[in-house]
């Protein structure tokens, strides 16, 4: 064969080569899309006191493994326990307060029922000097006198009786509706909550990151010092727009982690993104804003999933939140399938090398 014609046939061949390369690689992107834009995520909680204090001691270390309810590491309890202290005080001082009002009350009821007796002696008095007087057997001077103990009386019957409305509403409701010891014990409540709040405990399972914390330091309330990454991880994955027209929940997966070079996992499509930032409008009042451009070839937007293990569902604890991964869909069954799948396992194995 002439050297010419050689050419040529290898011309045809490399063509038909690409031909067949891209025909496969638009049927793939359709029928079998793979993103390597897929990571392991956890999701991450943020550590801080709810109150403010110098730290006292640190209970645990970074990347340890640590249970819902551990304490993290305490705070300087000294002023809150003086704070609960002087709450208990004030809790005593209102019942106190009380007993005093109490022992007003009666008081001033004696007083009341001892003026009332007096009104009535008095009040017969007057009667019977009124009678006196009109046989003249006593004096104008007495009988007014005996009428303005009898007024007095009276009034001391009236004082008595607001002595004993003022006290009461002082005093309030008897036993927990009692205002004024309710008022107390609430304090009470609040310091005692503080003072528990000075062990800053973590409210997930899962490991610690990024502590940044030593005794001796200052916490204030509301300041992240370190992180707890929870155990439970999401697999995403990112999709060209065009990549995901045939793919729905429940569609087969199969993943790749670098992590576990030559290991292919089985997975399942578990969510698929409302949207995206870029698509997100917020209302703030202003005008719409278009994209100005001159390209005619524009960049492809990306979708994201969600991906769930369906095999060794442990194996998402021991990867890092963030942790590399490929992910290979299935939407449709057959030959397309087959092929994803050894597509899938061909990339498991060049994990080896890079």
């Amino acid at each position: 064969m002439a050297p010419d014609q050689m050419f040529k046939r290898w011309v045809h061949i490399a063509l038909a080569v690409f031909a067949l390369s891209f025909a496969y690689f638009l049927a793939a992107d359709l029928w079998m899309p793979v993103s390597t834009q897929s990571r392991v995520l956890h999701p991450v909680v943020n550590i801080s006191s709810k109150v403010s204090g110098q730290v006292s001691s640190v209970l645990v270390e970074n990347n340890q493994q640590v249970k819902a309810g551990q304490v993290l590491f305490s705070l300087d309890k000294r002023p809150y326990e003086i704070a609960v202290d002087k709450a208990k005080l004030a809790v005593e001082s209102a019942s106190q307060t009380n007993l005093q009002l109490d022992a007003s009350i009666a008081a001033a009821e004696a007083q009341a029922l001892a003026s009332k007796a007096d009104v009535d002696e008095l009040k017969l008095e007057v009667e019977r000097v009124e009678s006196l007087i009109k046989s003249n057997t006593v004096s104008r001077q007495l009988y007014d006198q005996t009428k303005a103990n009898y007024r007095a009386a009276l009034a001391q019957v009236e004082a008595a009786q607001a002595d004993v409305v003022k006290y009461r509403a002082q005093r309030g409701k008897d036993g927990n509706d009692n205002l004024l010891l309710r008022q107390a014990e609430n304090t009470l409540q609040n310091a005692q909550l503080q003072l528990n709040y000075a062990d800053v405990r973590s409210q997930v399972t899962g490991r610690v990151t990024n502590l940044q914390l030593q005794p001796g330091n200052y916490a204030q309330a509301g300041s992240s010092v370190a992180a707890v990454v929870v155990e439970k991880g999401d697999i995403v994955a990112d999709f060209r727009e065009k990549s995901l027209s045939h793919v729905q929940i429940g569609d087969l997966a199969s993943i790749v982690f670098d992590a576990y070079p030559g290991h292919v996992f089985d997975g399942q499509v578990s969510a698929i993104d409302a949207g995206v930032k870029d698509g997100q409008i917020s209302a703030d009042g202003s005008l719409a804003n278009p994209e100005n451009s001159d390209r005619w070839v524009r960049d492809a937007q990306y979708m994201r999933t969600h991906i769930t293990l369906l095999e060794a569902p442990d194996l998402l604890k021991s990867l890092p939140s963030g942790a590399r991964a490929t992910v290979q869909l299935h939407p449709v069954g057959g030959l397309a399938s087959w092929l994803g799948s050894v597509q899938a396992h061909v990339i498991s194995i060049i994990h080896y090398i890079y």
